[in-house]
């Protein structure tokens, strides 16, 4: 189990602050304009267990202020996942793994204001957001091991909510990883 705290202070825009600029120079709301400085603090938490030899669990949880606009990463405010891992030994191939997780990422009040403003985030915004959710994911995958030092990994996600929009998606998602260690 691992739990961790962040910090960032920096120049950061408040959603609220954007909008009112928006509204104040007839254009749409833009974190950028209103750039302060803040500190966003957030936190997570992450548990693994294996259950035998070869199969584990996941479960990760993250909370971070969501009076901010996001430029380090993406605009998730709170995320929820849970997912499990299988080895593949069973199958003979040993260094090969399945898995499969869950997830429910959210952003705040004031982050959907924002995007329905016609905001534009790090990754996400479309000019609106009539009907905000819970964007959720679920995931499957399979790392394959050609030999040690390589791994490729098939993915596919499919998404429903994208961009935490109830009137988008679902959208499918696959794509393929490449990692080699040396």
């Amino acid at each position: 189990m691992r739990a961790g705290v962040w910090l960032i202070h920096g120049r950061l825009g408040r959603y609220d602050d954007a909008i009112a600029w928006g509204l104040a120079n007839g254009a749409a709301p833009d974190t950028n304009q209103v750039l302060t400085m803040h500190t966003r603090l957030g936190g997570y938490i992450n548990a693994e267990q294996g259950l035998t030899d070869t199969l584990g669990v996941f479960l990760r949880a993250s909370d971070a202020d969501g009076a901010y606009g996001a430029y380090d990463f993406t605009d998730i405010d709170r995320s929820l996942s849970l997912g499990l891992s299988l080895g593949g030994k069973g199958w003979h191939r040993a260094g090969d793994t399945v898995g499969l997780a869950l997830v429910a990422n959210q952003i705040s009040k004031a982050g959907q204001a924002y995007f329905a403003a016609g905001g534009m985030g790090l990754l996400i915004g479309d000019g609106q957001l009539p009907h905000p959710g819970t964007e959720k994911i679920a995931e499957v995958y399979y790392a394959w091991r050609p030999w040690k030092p390589v791994a490729v990994t098939f993915d596919e996600q499919l998404v429903f909510n994208p961009a935490y929009n109830k009137d988008r998606g679902p959208v499918d998602i696959v794509g393929v990883r490449l990692h080699v260690a040396f």
